[in-house]
């Protein structure tokens, strides 16, 4: 931590710590100017929702310059703002709202892939011996022409696309019209460096890093190999994409990676600034998440994919994904999320209940780490029911209909009800708007006290107040059926406990004098030294 207070004097360097980070999908929060896209402006008018939810930061989504092929994640100017989302006037407009709002802004780097309309890989494909020509990963065919080995993109197929120009196949993990950058070459690393100095030095507090351990590959381009059958995480596109079917050790998780960071880091730290990275990892996200948060010389933290999976988080899976982190990772700070822009809602992933639901909001916030809710969470969106003919997502498109794509939790945010765009767009939104969301819209939920909407306010309300909650350590977290109970000590200890099933579960409490936290929230209060818990119920004790 010493390297961490070594900030320019009036810099909470520690703000991300414990913070509640709102995400927002900017095509889809609010549009100004009736085009049926949201936008910066837009953002900006609703900041005061957010605000009054109690978040401590909002991560943006990519509004970068972009052919929008993966709508903003394949980026054909860093240093700018595409034209549908406004201008870079508006970006500090933005800025400008938050900050007088209390509210940090992180904005979404890709630091792992451009467009194919960047300039930079304009120049590279040009030649072999143009001053760009190794900005990317090319490589030569195998004799036979094939590509230079069995690496597979996550969009489906080879990663590896031919260019006629070059006579070279170049690397893309995700679409083909988004290479990979070969950061292996340092004046792509410097480049990089210098896009995250231009957002710093225009006020931003942080950065999402997108597919964080994508940066580097295998300089040796050595063959994957495969994953047995009953090791493979499917979560991604289940049942549909072969992408799983191999052991990613050399198309990712590179220890090059490592030292980039520290470089990343050292640019951070002047200015106060913290980063969460996204790691793309299901065999070893734990692992990785360690590795790249150790020492406080490279980013604060990262968030693995253990609460974004299919699987509803019961207790036994919680219980699992602690004693793993604290088995690789004991000083890692993570920062979980149930729902993103890239994964089914978990209301609908978990077929949760309203009850349901408002408890694991409050599991969420009394866990250790950094939370992430993702906009419209706070609302108890289902995910949307999205039609073949309404798709716009590459990925939905290309698995339809096993994998139905990401659209679904990408929909419009729903303002009011009396609009048949929920108050997003004064036109046709880029995607519908569908009943149920309109249904539960701020505008429905607001001054309702039993709402979601205000279970959720509370939940972030409560979770502030808590010092041990927000910074403390997480010990004794056990697993008894469908029953999780866990301490979180800091400068006070509270005991946790929570019933994730239907049936009655009842515990002892631990030894010591207890008084009951959380009523507004609905937690249960002890009798005695016991509480008995109904179906999805909870209880919270701050130790006397």
């Amino acid at each position: 931590m010493a390297k961490q207070e070594q900030i320019v004097i009036g810099v909470d360097a520690n703000w991300w710590r414990g913070a509640v980070i709102y995400q927002i999908y900017p095509r889809s929060y609010q549009d100004s100017n009736g085009d049926g896209i949201g936008d910066l402006k837009g953002i900006t008018q609703r900041l005061d929702h957010i605000a009054s939810l109690g978040a401590d930061a909002i991560w943006i989504s990519p509004f970068f310059t972009s052919p929008m092929k993966d709508f903003g994640y394949d980026v054909s100017d860093y240093c700018d703002v595409d034209p549908m989302f406004g201008t870079l006037s508006d970006f500090d407009a933005l800025m400008a709202r938050a900050n007088a709002l209390g509210l940090k802004v992180m904005i979404d780097l890709v630091l792992s892939h451009t467009s194919d309309q960047h300039p930079w890989f304009k120049e590279s494909r040009k030649d072999r011996t143009n001053p760009r020509a190794d900005w990317y990963v090319w490589a030569e065919p195998k004799p036979d022409g094939t590509p230079p080995n069995n690496w597979l993109a996550i969009f489906g197929g080879s990663s590896w696309h031919w260019d006629a120009r070059r006579e070279q196949y170049y690397l893309h993990n995700f679409l083909t019209s988004q290479p990979d950058l070969n950061l292996h070459h340092e004046p792509v690393q410097e480049a990089l460096l210098d896009v995250v100095r231009f957002w710093l030095e225009r006020g931003v507090h942080g950065f999402r890093l997108d597919t964080i351990n994508f940066y580097f590959a295998d300089k040796y381009l050595r063959d994957n190999p495969s994953l047995p059958k009953e090791l493979r995480n499917d979560s991604i596109a289940p049942g549909v994409n072969p992408y799983n079917h191999q052991l990613h050790l050399f198309d990712k998780n590179q220890p090059e990676n490592l030292e980039f960071l520290k470089k990343f880091r050292a640019v951070l730290d002047p200015f106060g600034a913290a980063a969460v990275g996204e790691v793309g990892d299901a065999q070893r996200g734990l692992e990785i998440m360690a590795e790249y948060t150790s020492g406080g010389d490279k980013v604060q933290m990262c968030y693995p994919f253990e609460m974004l999976q299919p699987k509803r988080l019961t207790a036994d899976l919680l219980a699992d994904t602690f004693a793993r982190m604290n088995a690789v990772a004991p000083d890692a700070w993570p920062c979980w999320a149930y729902s993103n822009h890239d994964t089914v809602r978990h209301i609908t992933r978990w077929e949760l209940s309203d009850a349901a639901a408002r408890t694991y909001t409050v599991l969420l916030m009394c866990l250790r780490g950094s939370l992430c809710l993702y906009q419209g969470e706070e609302l108890g969106l289902p995910e949307a029911d999205i039609d073949f003919e309404e798709l716009q997502d590459p990925y939905g498109i290309e698995f339809w209909p096993e994998f139905k794509g990401r659209d679904g939790a990408r929909t419009p945010m729903a303002w009011v009800t009396d609009n048949a765009n929920g108050g997003f767009s004064e036109s046709n939104p880029w995607l519908p708007v569908k009943a149920p969301h309109l249904n539960r819209a701020v505008g429905a939920q607001d001054a309702d006290p039993a709402s979601m909407l205000n279970h959720y306010r509370r939940a972030l309300a409560f979770r502030r107040a808590q010092e041990a909650l927000r910074y403390g350590d997480l010990t004794a977290l056990v697993a008894t059926g469908e029953l999780a109970s866990f301490r979180r000590m800091g400068e006070e200890e509270i005991f946790c406990a929570f019933n994730l099933g239907t049936e009655q579960a009842r515990i002892g409490l631990p030894t010591g004098t207890w008084a009951a936290i959380g009523g507004e929230l609905g937690a249960t209060a002890a009798i005695g030294n016991e509480v008995t818990l109904g179906p999805w119920g909870f209880c919270l004790m701050r130790k006397e």
